[in-house]
């Protein structure tokens, strides 16, 4: 992380690229002569006031508001100083506009964005920018962009002078190059299953290996492409059946169409995307802020899309999807630990108390071996009513965690 380029969300891919760094919601980006780093991200209200704000002084936070209508989004003040920048967005009356995009002046990557508000709802991002020139889009406006400039020198923490988060950066490292050695060598016992045509061992080995990708899916998410090449959902955002492949093109085939035919080579595939993935992960670098915001934005996916069962829909194995989820962002806070320890110690102990209901929860699932030998009972047997539990009980997790990225800048 801390990279050249950025991609965007599962929407809106960049060519792969030696990337060092992402997000998901209101993503975290740091460009070559470009930085931003983002500091938090969610959907708390706002006011959507549009009154001109002054530059934000040295130290300070900078507030733009923008309105979503069906004119465009004029973000408002237009122009701020470099440093920290809270957006707030508002959808005051405009049905056919839901979102504002902060993007590259040459659109070409998603640097923060707040998604899904209907009419009467806000919510907002935030991020510490450096200068240039960006732009504020909205699409299905009638003016879809709109220019936003950042003055002043760049700012920026130096985690590098601070041990506990070198060491911790240092970890982090390792980390995810074991977690993607283990994704290709278990994607490849999975793919000879495949190529041997049978069908329940095939069943039982792709969670096995899925598991490691989805320990590293915020670092896996900014080579652009590969995403989707590896872990792309079919409508989301995959909607060209040509270019649906990777682990759940494999899903489908497997659970819905019930034959391996055609798996050899779509498995294949998948091996040699997930080797450019490793390639390329050997070349990442990392940051204390990009950890943290990381890892909550995996959570917060959890909390909401993953656990409709979207994700895993032929296969129904998503427990086994929450766990590594869970899992990858406990990882961080295990290596912020030293530094957060020394800095906010009640925060460890918040992390620690919702990290176990989550665990808590979740383990009310087991079953042994259970479902297709995952560990977990099926996804669909897990009511309505528990669901919204889970989501619950993750969301406050995400909440906790989100309090890491004031502790580490």
């Amino acid at each position: 992380m801390t990279i050249d380029a950025v991609a965007g969300d599962r929407r809106t891919r960049s060519p792969d690229r030696p990337w060092q760094l992402t997000g998901r919601l209101g993503r975290p980006v740091a460009l070559a002569g470009l930085a931003l780093v983002i500091a938090a991200c969610g959907n708390s209200a706002g006011s959507g006031r549009t009154g001109r704000a002054k530059p934000a002084a040295s130290g300070s936070t900078a507030k733009v508001s923008i309105t979503l209508t069906a004119r465009g989004c004029a973000p408002k003040p237009a122009k701020v100083q470099a440093g920290p920048v809270d957006f707030t967005v508002t959808n005051s009356s405009a049905g056919a506009v839901s979102e504002a995009e902060l993007r590259s002046k040459d659109l070409a990557h998603i640097l923060g964005e707040q998604e899904n508000l209907t009419p009467g709802l806000s919510g907002g991002f935030s991020l510490t920018a450096a200068p240039g020139t960006y732009t504020v889009r909205c699409p299905g406006a009638a003016k879809e962009r709109w220019t936003f400039t950042v003055t002043g020198k760049a700012t920026g923490p130096d985690w590098q002078s601070v041990p506990a988060l070198a060491a911790a950066v240092q970890g982090y490292g390792s980390y995810v190059r074991h977690n993607v050695a283990a994704l290709v060598s278990h994607t490849q016992t999975f793919c000879t299953a495949i190529k041997s045509g049978r069908l329940t061992p095939a069943k039982v080995r792709y969670p096995q290996a899925r598991v490691y990708y989805e320990r590293i899916e915020p670092v896996a998410e900014i080579w652009g492409s590969l995403d989707s090449q590896i872990d792309g959902r079919w409508e989301n955002p995959v909607t060209v059946a040509a270019q649906f492949m990777g682990f759940h093109k494999l899903e489908q085939l497997m659970w819905q169409d019930h034959t391996l035919t055609g798996a050899a080579t779509v498995c294949a595939g998948l091996v040699g995307h997930e080797q450019q993935l490793q390639t390329l992960v050997d070349q990442a670098q990392y940051n204390p802020l990009e950890m943290a915001s990381g890892a909550t934005d995996l959570i917060n996916e959890a909390a909401t899309s993953k656990i409709t069962g979207e994700e895993e829909r032929y296969a129904n194995t998503d427990l086994v999807v929450f766990k590594a989820n869970v899992d990858a962002a406990m990882e961080v806070v295990r290596l912020l630990t030293p530094h957060l320890r020394a800095s906010d110690p009640s925060l460890i102990s918040l992390i620690d108390r919702r990290d176990k209901a989550v665990s808590s929860l979740l383990a009310t699932y087991r079953a042994s071996p259970g479902y297709d030998s995952t560990g977990y009972v099926e996804y669909t047997t897990v009511h309505a009513s528990q669901r919204r539990a889970l989501s619950t009980a993750v969301n406050a997790l995400a909440e906790a965690l989100s309090q890491m990225s004031r502790r580490v800048s």
